[in-house]
């Protein structure tokens, strides 16, 4: 059977064509990297093999050597980048060069739209990075045999044009070859001094030999010319050495963000990073970098390119995750470790004591690296907190061990006038004389946190008061609960602590016996719907407000809750009542006058409805509110319009309606 009748042709996925599209037809910069992208997977392949070659050493049959090799061809216009790793078989071609396995793929691709044209680095990084081969060829051919037993090789073709074909090969070498055809414009690669810059470039610390095949000039002459002829020689052009059992002293910066880049795909150079060993009971050396960026996946399921292990060099697993806490998630860098087994399984590394120490130490390197980079750099340290400061949080709420050093860590948002993000340290240099607590307040935006009247006494005594908006903040506060002695307090919570005079204790028991009789009336009005009421020394503004029992949730966590198919049931809220406001004051009047009014129980609930909105709860009955609110302004509209009966002016009379009514019209 002739190999064109046993010629396959497939359509590629809809996502590879819409890719395909982006990189031939857009005008993008740094074209090179397809070079870096087809080595690192040559590389990851080779990888492969020699961790499978622990337990199957007959995978290396009659070829041991592990290398890439590079070949340009300046008569056919071709550049080969070939490996002798763990190779592909028929099935793996279809899948892995048709398809996009990777999740989050249509999200990459509107990336990629939305960044326009000078973003094609980023297809590495979303696991696509073959495709880069297209930045500079208008073909490409795969030919690929499989490591093991079936010694039969497949090739793979296609010039981009919605298919590909796979049929069998000629080859008997193990691993694969990655032929492009190169665009007429793009014939620059083909080099020798261009290739040889770029290996040292971006490959430089692969950690396999990278060959590249070179003119080499003989001393033998020929006949016919009379000139020295040539012939091809393969030339190892990287170190071929682990960058991170280099000393720290021989790697310069750029080697440092050049390795980075080969470790995870990322053209932007990293934040930071730190380069540690440690001698003992374990041996270990670790690299560890903080991405400039949020990687597109970093919360996806199928993340790649965490922290790598390697065992005395040899690769063990992308995104060691027991190397590393959930909420550092965003690290990367190698961990490579004298004293773990080669055929080490992620089962034993899950009980593991050597694991267990790695783990503590790299995440002490992680944190102090952090700590520099805010001390030394705070507009660096900024950046990355609005990357990653939401993941970090959660480790005051999954780790006590750490809970001291991640607090001088967190940032937040606070009422101060100058705005920006604040230490807790700052906080605590700034708070006022005879002030106990670190005050916060927990909600979906600083918008919608600044004008609570949680914040009134807190504001009056002029207390500073942190914004806590990610979901995670009110569990991450509850994880910290004080720092450099200072409890954290929320200003929703019923009981703030706040400092009281002899003088004002007075006051505040006077108007409570004063306000007993409404409150009992309010209670008895809201039975079902709060806790307790009580007269409050919170509020000043404002008429209501309603606060969280010990051990509530705050309305919008409740609500994060339950969007996310948990269940939240709402806790009674306590309502507090200012008695200073002039809608308490009459309605207090009212009640004196007709304890039982029902005009006075429709304004108890159309205030505790205003409590609700005001702290970011639904309502119960919107229609209902809806309705009082029309029928309050109705009132106050017609009694501004009629003539004063008294002598008093419309406007004057129309706003002690409003007070009587209400309570919402107050500041009118």
């Amino acid at each position: 059977m002739s190999v064109e009748s046993q010629r396959e042709t497939h359509s590629f996925q809809a996502e590879i064509n819409q890719l395909l599209n982006l990189v031939i037809n857009s005008l993008y910069s740094h074209k090179e990297i397809f070079l870096r992208e087809l080595i690192s997977n040559a590389s990851d392949a080779l990888d492969k093999l020699r961790f499978r070659t622990i337990t199957e050493p007959e995978l290396l049959g009659d070829e041991p050597t592990l290398e890439v090799r590079i070949v340009p061809d300046a008569e056919k216009g071709t550049i080969t980048i070939e490996d002798t790793g763990i190779g592909m078989t028929h099935d793996e071609l279809v899948k892995n060069l048709g398809t996009i396995a990777h999740s989050g793929s249509r999200e990459f691709l509107e990336m990629l739209r939305q960044k326009g044209q000078k973003d094609a680095n980023l297809i590495g990084q979303f696991g696509v990075g073959f495709y880069s081969a297209y930045l500079v060829a208008d073909r490409v051919e795969v030919v690929s045999r499989a490591a093991g037993k079936d010694p039969k090789a497949w090739k793979w073709a296609s010039d981009a044009k919605g298919s590909f074909t796979v049929e069998p090969a000629e080859s008997t070498a193990r691993g694969t070859a990655v032929t492009l055809h190169l665009k007429e414009d793009q014939k620059e690669f083909l080099d020798e001094w261009r290739l040889r810059s770029l290996i040292t470039q971006y490959s430089d610390y692969v950690g396999h030999s990278i060959q590249l095949r070179v003119k080499k000039t003989t001393d033998v002459i020929d006949a016919n010319t009379g000139e020295k002829t040539t012939t091809f020689a393969f030339e190892t052009i990287n170190k071929a050495s682990a960058l991170w059992q280099r000393p720290k002293s021989e790697i310069t910066d750029e080697q440092y963000q050049e390795f980075y880049k080969h470790l995870t795909h990322d053209y932007e150079v990293p934040l930071a990073w730190t380069h540690f060993k440690t001698d003992g009971n374990q041996q270990f050396t670790g690299l560890i970098f903080i991405p400039k960026n949020r990687p597109f996946d970093l919360d996806m399921n199928q993340r790649r390119r965490g922290v790598r292990l390697f065992v005395k060099r040899v690769f063990i697993m992308d995104d060691a995750e027991e190397l590393l806490p959930p909420w550092l998630r965003f690290v990367r860098g190698v961990v490579d470790s004298d004293d773990l087994p080669l055929n080490v399984s992620r089962e034993l590394l899950q009980d593991s004591a050597v694991v267990r120490s790695i783990r503590k130490h790299v995440v002490k390197k992680t944190l102090d690296l952090l700590e520099k980079l805010a001390k030394d750099k705070p507009e660096d340290y900024t950046a990355f907190w609005k990357n990653f400061g939401a993941i970090l949080k959660e480790g005051l709420a999954a780790d006590g061990e750490h809970r001291e050093k991640l607090g001088a860590l967190v940032r937040y948002e606070s009422s101060r006038e100058e705005g920006g993000l604040t230490s807790l340290a700052d906080y605590v240099s700034r708070m006022k004389e005879g002030q106990q607590a670190i005050y916060y307040v927990f909600g979906e935006s600083r918008k919608a946190l600044e004008g609570s009247p949680h914040l009134e006494a807190l504001r009056k005594r002029g207390y500073e008061v942190l914004f806590l908006t990610d979901p995670v903040d009110e569990w991450a506060a509850q994880g910290l609960r004080e720092f450099n002695g200072k409890p954290l307090v929320s200003a929703l919570q019923a009981d703030l602590k706040l400092q009281e005079t002899a003088e004002e204790k007075r006051e505040k028991e006077q108007r409570a016996e004063g306000l007993k009789s409404l409150t009992e009336r309010i209670k008895e009005v809201l039975k079902d719907a709060v806790r307790e009421v009580r007269v409050s020394d919170r509020l000043t503004d404002s008429p209501v407000c309603l606060v969280l029992p010990e051990g509530g949730s705050p309305a919008f966590l409740e609500r994060l809750l339950r969007e996310h198919g948990r269940s939240a049931p709402r806790a009674k809220r306590i309502l507090e009542v200012n008695p200073g406001h002039p809608v308490i004051e009459h309605l207090n009047k009212l009640h004196a006058r007709d304890a039982k009014s029902e005009q006075v129980s429709e304004w108890i609930e159309l205030l505790h409805d205003q409590a609700l909105l005001t702290e970011g709860s639904p309502l119960e009955d919107p229609n209902r509110f809806a309705k009082r609110m029309t029928a309050l302004l109705t009132q106050v509209a017609s009694q501004a319009v009629e003539p004063p009966s008294n002598g008093t002016a419309p406007a004057t009379q129309a706003t002690e309606a409003a007070s009587t009514s209400a309570g919402t019209t107050t500041q009118a």
